[in-house]
């Protein structure tokens, strides 16, 4: 169980890591550039750690759809930034395809 752990805590790190890259102004602020790095860093360790037991296109399609969803909530909320009803929409079934891979496929690493 401990590797679907790990890789929330890399989703969590990459997601405030792509967050304080708008923040970092092209990497000319100290601190946002220090938090994009840093949350790669733990990202990546992290996503490592969880690929000793979830194969790496399950873990990357989870990783990659739940970090779609996570910036554009964080986007729309820090930055003011728009969603309509199809990126919504969208947003809706990578979080269904998320579900599925990790309700019903066997490659999975459950």
């Amino acid at each position: 169980m401990p590797h679907w752990i790990y890789l929330a805590i890399a989703i969590v790190a990459e997601v405030i890591a792509t967050s304080a890259l708008k923040a970092s102004h092209e990497f000319t602020r100290l601190i946002p550039t220090i938090i994009v790095v840093t949350g790669y860093l733990i990202a990546f360790y992290f996503l490592t750690l969880s690929l000793r037991v979830i194969p790496v296109g399950i873990a990357y399609a989870i990783w990659a759809g739940l970090g779609i969803v996570l910036i554009a909530i964080i986007s729309w909320i820090l930055y003011g930034q728009k969603l309509d009803l199809p990126a919504l929409l969208g947003m809706g079934l990578i979080i269904s395809g998320v579900l599925v891979i990790n309700l019903f496929s066997k490659t999975g690493g459950h």
